[in-house]
């Protein structure tokens, strides 16, 4: 049973002791931390939550909304939601911020608090040590009976998105309309099962959903890996669907399966969707330094410039707003599309990607084969007592001093064509260990490489 406090947010398993795992205790405490929060910044005392299909789900929504209400902060209560659409509410509200509720890809018996700013953007680092230190040093002051909060319901907010999306300009929403796209969704249980085809049929898809039954029960593990998918990858080639789309539980990763069964690599969601709007609306792309190098080669393709940022949404968005970047995102299929708001978000990414292949008159498959072919190898080992990182990390970059090497995150290190990234998770004690190269056995063979040089420099 696990409960991680960190400047993002709070997230946990459900049960057990407080302080040791997502409790009631630990959610009031958190709500009403970031409640204080929004209030001590003069912000409007309106926040904006929503939260995604798991089981509890609707406890810690009660616990939460019922904690802002008595800070006298008014709660615009969205319900069954996803994370996307809960960035976009938070300035269409005039909120102070936003909360949503959930664990993204984690398994069933996990639930999460994540923090929204005044803009729908995740908060800073900064704002969210702040917001800690109000969990552990108090300072809280509740309001008293005739100043309490309102809740008030909306739940127009998932067609209100899909709404904003199809009026951006970029979107040839006729073109789409006219392939009749027959698309398999995987919804994971979710709320995904809500908002995904919502958006399809306004773009005149027929839509087959599997896994749409919203009860948090996921039919398969949640994360949006090839290994988790053969169920769609099945169900795509036997309906002779044009693709598959795969969400998960939050909706704001995006990954695809072609019209042969094969899955695309979530890795190349924003690739594509990249490659479609840098053709209308030539500019910079950014992506964190664990995902492929293939945007890098689309963007200078299309004359722009590509910038890398440590991993983290916040840390992509900051990196997208300094180099003014057209479209960003994260490797893991995560779409972030500046146009709409800074936050990733399946549904747009998807659109794009509709857009792209209405456009190309290709299949999801020959469209593939047209960007570069680039393998990502993910390992990880375990970080034991005897591990000094700090030295660790710093006899590997001697080893290969040679080589290009970037320390904002861990550690880059660049072998021509070729990159390796290590980093300390922020979530578990392990060094995760990604290497790219052209081939699957290349890329293996450079994570094992530099494995076999952890182990020999730990005593």
């Amino acid at each position: 049973m696990t409960l991680i406090k960190s400047i993002s947010g709070i997230r946990g398993t459900i049960g057990g002791s407080p302080g040791d795992n997502l409790t009631p205790i630990d959610i009031v405490e958190c709500a009403a931390a970031f409640g204080a929060w929004v209030i001590q910044n003069g912000a409007n005392n309106k926040i904006v939550v929503g939260r995604d299909g798991r089981i509890s789900g609707e406890i810690v929504m009660d616990l939460v909304v019922r904690t802002l209400q008595s800070l006298g902060i008014d709660v615009i209560d969205l319900g069954l939601s996803t994370t996307p659409t809960v960035e976009i509410a938070v300035p269409l509200e005039d909120a102070g911020g936003g909360i949503i509720l959930t664990a993204s890809h984690n398994p069933a018996q996990w639930n999460a608090l994540k923090f929204l700013n005044n803009k729908g953007e995740f908060i800073s680092g900064q704002d969210g040590s702040d917001v800690l230190g109000l969990i552990n040093n108090g300072g809280i002051q509740f309001c008293e009976v005739d100043k309490l909060g309102k809740r008030i319901v909306k739940t127009d907010y998932i067609d209100i998105h899909c709404d904003l999306i199809l009026g951006l300009s970029i979107i040839d929403i006729d073109k789409i309309k006219k392939k009749k796209f027959k698309i398999v969704v995987d919804a994971i249980n979710s709320t995904g099962a809500i908002a995904v085809p919502a958006l399809l049929h306004k773009l005149n898809c027929e839509v087959i959903v599997i896994n749409g039954e919203i009860n948090g029960m996921f039919a398969h593990n949640p994360e949006p890996l090839p290994e988790n998918l053969t169920e769609i990858c099945k169900v795509v080639e036997k309906e002779k669907a044009d693709l598959g789309i795969v969400v998960d539980p939050d909706v704001d990763r995006l990954a695809l399966i072609a019209e042969d069964g094969s899955f695309f690599g979530e890795e190349y969601t924003l690739v594509v969707a990249a490659d479609y709007v840098l053709s209308k609306t030539p500019g910079n792309t950014v992506s964190n330094m664990s995902s492929t190098r293939a945007l890098r080669d689309v963007t200078e393709q299309h004359g722009g410039k590509y910038g890398s940022s440590a991993v983290g949404e916040v840390n992509v968005v900051k990196r997208m707003k300094e180099i003014h970047a057209v479209i960003g995102g994260e490797g893991n299929g995560g779409v972030i599309y500046p146009a709409l708001h800074y936050g990733r978000d399946s549904l747009v990414g998807i659109a794009l990607i509709l857009a792209k292949l209405a456009e190309s008159e290709l299949s999801l498959s020959q469209l593939r084969k047209t960007y570069p072919d680039y393998i990502i190898s993910k390992n990880k080992i375990e970080l034991s007592k005897e591990m000094d990182l700090k030295h660790l990390f710093e006899m590997i970059k001697l080893k290969y001093q040679h080589q290009p090497i970037n320390t904002e995150d861990g550690l880059k290190i660049e072998f021509d064509n070729n990159w390796v990234h290590l980093r300390s998770s922020n979530t578990e004690a392990i060094i995760r260990i990604y290497s790219e190269s052209s081939s699957e056995s290349e890329a293996e063979q450079l994570a094992q490489m530099i494995i076999s040089d952890i182990k020999s420099f730990v005593p």
